[in-house]
């Protein structure tokens, strides 16, 4: 059996790719960090096992990996932990800065520092960052957000030229407007009026993007690296 290990995935594309995941036949590796119950009741789904740990903190994802690598280590991992924040630039703190940074860039960084040893060790793996669309084209009032996003895509790309000769794929999904808790906070009018701006005319879903994670790990995308997959609808054509 395949592991699979996804950040942040508690609730959200996290939860979708889970569930995708382990429907698939992977055992999941349940990363979430203040979530416990939510975990849990994703694991009792899944037949998945919690791990706690905040993806910023290099001790906690030492001994997460750890954990892992007690049961044969990732084969496939998923970086979708991230927060977000929606204020003018001039408006934002340092610690706005250093909160989005360290869990979007600095969890990716860390997490992925230290289970790839074991895919190294393998020759394979694949390893799928969760961006996002504003990481391409940036967002207005989400500067930080998007900087920290297009972090993920550059760290993606020398990834892949890194991990290549060791047969680990590197690559990156792009999502767009996505129906999460992430995104409730806006208003119908806002959701109405970013369904227009689609081309595919409706917002995306959780199981979207798990679907896209998962064709990016399976043997189809053996051929595919370093690549940024935007699945956001069109939005950003």
């Amino acid at each position: 059996m395949k592991n699979v290990l996804i950040t942040g995935a508690s609730r959200g594309i996290g939860a979708a790719c889970a569930v995708e995941f382990a429907e698939r036949g992977y055992r999941v590796f349940i990363n979430y960090n203040k979530s416990a119950d939510e975990a849990a009741a994703l694991a009792e789904k899944t037949g998945g096992i919690p791990v706690k740990c905040d993806v910023a903190n290099e001790d906690e994802v030492r001994a997460m990996i750890d954990t892992l690598n007690a049961a044969g280590g990732a084969d496939v991992l998923i970086n979708n932990a991230g927060v977000s924040q929606i204020k003018m630039l001039c408006d934002t703190i340092s610690e706005d800065y250093d909160r989005i940074f360290d869990v979007n860039m600095r969890g990716v960084y860390l997490v992925t520092k230290y289970a790839m040893g074991n895919m190294v060790s393998k020759k394979s793996g694949k390893i799928i960052n969760i961006s996002s669309m504003w990481g391409q084209v940036g967002a207005s009032c989400e500067a930080l957000y998007s900087a920290s996003k297009a972090a993920v895509i550059g760290f993606t790309k020398a990834m892949a030229k890194e991990l290549g000769p060791s047969g680990i794929n590197v690559n990156c999904i792009a999502p767009g407007v996505i129906a999460t808790r992430m995104n409730s906070a806006l208003d119908a009018e806002t959701v109405a009026a970013l369904k227009d701006e689609t081309p595919l005319m409706r917002i995306g879903t959780p199981e979207d993007i798990a679907k896209t994670a998962a064709f990016l790990a399976s043997d189809g995308a053996a051929f595919i690296t370093g690549q940024v997959i935007s699945a956001d609808g069109g939005y950003a054509l």
